[in-house]
């Protein structure tokens, strides 16, 4: 058994096709075994302004206090993991939605960073014993990014690092599910990079913003040997079949010293 991780980002959730959720039914059939990672950032956003709650954001990741981690947990991990279910369920595919928290899947530490961002957590460990055997049972996880430590305390984790973290884990191909058509430059998509040159995009700010806890999080999986690390436009019909296939869609990143760009 094979697997493949696909990280799902909270800003395309609500527009993603059916053809998204086809293939998630199509590829449960075969011998890959997807598990699938979601954000929720717009989500969370639009709660905490209903609720009044300042946000802020360093560095792409969001600051958060006690009451952003409540408001978080409530998003990801009931209505937008459920939602995802559901619709997963219409097509046909076994799905079963948990977060982090859940047989300790993800346990988590604070994130070290020269600035505080509150609860904000990275990936210490992850119980892949739990996805390995529901994937057995012809389950397709649905996994929302909060985790947990030995204390019982609740971290919000950056969904990329811990899409990274899962694909690591076991040691599967992962995809990230975007609203853009990969890394662009000039308004051109950079349809191959290597580890080098995110590191230079980055440092020449052509990389910025949310796209830069991606990358990093591409970088992370290169390092512990992944083959294939892919951002695509989950708003096309049928990426994921054409990406999951070898087709060279969106950007896909080598851990090598050229790259192609074409």
């Amino acid at each position: 058994m094979s697997y493949i991780v696909i990280k799902c980002g909270g800003s395309i959730i609500e527009r993603l096709p059916n053809s998204f959720f086809q293939s998630l039914q199509e590829l449960s059939k075969r011998e890959i075994k997807p598990i699938l990672i979601h954000g929720g950032g717009p989500g969370i956003t639009s709660l905490l302004e209903k609720l009044e709650v300042e946000t802020k954001f360093v560095n792409g990741l969001r600051y958060t206090s006690e009451e952003v981690l409540d408001t978080a947990e409530m998003v990801l991990s009931g209505s937008i993991n459920k939602k995802l279910v559901k619709k997963m369920i219409e097509h046909g595919t076994k799905a079963v939605g948990i977060s982090g928290v859940d047989g300790m899947l993800l346990k988590a530490k604070q994130l070290e960073t020269t600035e505080s961002l509150g609860f904000v957590g990275e990936v210490s460990g992850v119980n892949t014993e739990l996805v390995i055997s529901l994937l057995k049972k012809d389950f397709l996880p649905v996994i929302s990014p909060i985790a947990v430590d030995e204390k019982g305390q609740s971290w919000n984790i950056n969904a990329d690092h811990a899409a990274a973290a899962l694909a690591k884990s076991l040691n599967a191909p992962l995809f990230f599910i975007t609203d853009v058509p990969g890394v662009l430059k000039d308004g051109k998509t950079i349809t191959s990079l290597s580890s080098r040159e995110c590191i230079e995009l980055i440092g020449a700010s052509v990389i910025t913003g949310g796209m830069i806890p991606k990358v990093e999080a591409v970088l992370a999986c290169l390092e512990a040997g992944i083959e294939q690390v892919s951002i695509i436009n989950g708003l096309e019909e049928n990426s994921l079949l054409r990406a999951a296939a070898g087709e060279n869609i969106g950007t896909t990143f080598y851990n090598k010293e050229e790259f192609i760009n074409g």
